[in-house]
């Protein structure tokens, strides 16, 4: 039988290929080559199973990024946020690529349940992101704006048509982190490539 995360992660290529209505256990089941059984006995139905893919979306897509970073707890907030953006950026889609981020934004506008799921998502993101500028920077007032900042050009990357390849978005973050004061900005941010070399 196949597991709960196979048919999660499934559901998430459907919906970044097809949208939501390419989300259904007909679907899901052909795809997969599996028996609705086993749809059934992991998530009782199709509202379980929206449910569950939407804790997996924000597992994969937000609380693994925020975990990996903390693991090195002792590491300084600017290598924090280099470590985030190389992750964030290692996976962000080619220009011609499904991408699961705007399916889920766009199913987001029709249900309110995925509309409610979404907003915890950039809540969190936001949150973390206006933490770790607070303690690149010190500066309590500008920590929220430029957490948004942060986020928004992530959003707006793949909304843009064609969408920003990663490089060109890296970058862009590049000059935002300029704007980290210069006492606390020694450290340049590299290319993933050149980092994982060292």
């Amino acid at each position: 039988m196949a597991g709960k995360a196979q048919w999660l992660e499934a559901g998430l290529r459907a919906l970044a290929a097809a949208g939501a209505p390419g989300v259904t256990i007909d679907k899901l089941s052909a795809t997969l080559k599996l028996s609705k059984g086993s749809f059934y006995h992991h998530f009782g139905g199709i509202g379980g199973f929206k449910a569950a893919l939407l804790e997996h979306f924000e597992a994969v897509h937000t609380t693994r990024f925020i975990d990996a970073v903390e693991r090195q707890a002792s590491a300084s907030p600017r290598m924090k946020i280099e470590r985030l953006l190389d992750m964030v950026l290692r996976e962000h889609p080619k220009p011609d690529d499904p991408d699961v981020e705007i399916a889920m934004r766009a199913w987001a506008q029709q249900d309110l349940e995925v509309r409610a799921a979404q907003e915890r998502v950039d809540r969190i993101r936001i949150g973390y992101l206006r933490g770790l500028w607070q303690a690149l920077s010190g500066d309590d007032k500008d920590a929220l704006p430029m957490g948004q900042l942060l986020y928004v050009l992530l959003i707006g990357a793949g909304h843009v048509i064609p969408p920003l390849p990663a490089d060109e978005l890296r970058r862009l973050y590049e000059l935002v982190l300029r704007l980290a004061p210069a006492s606390k900005t020694s450290v340049r941010v590299k290319p993933a490539s050149a980092r994982r070399n060292r």
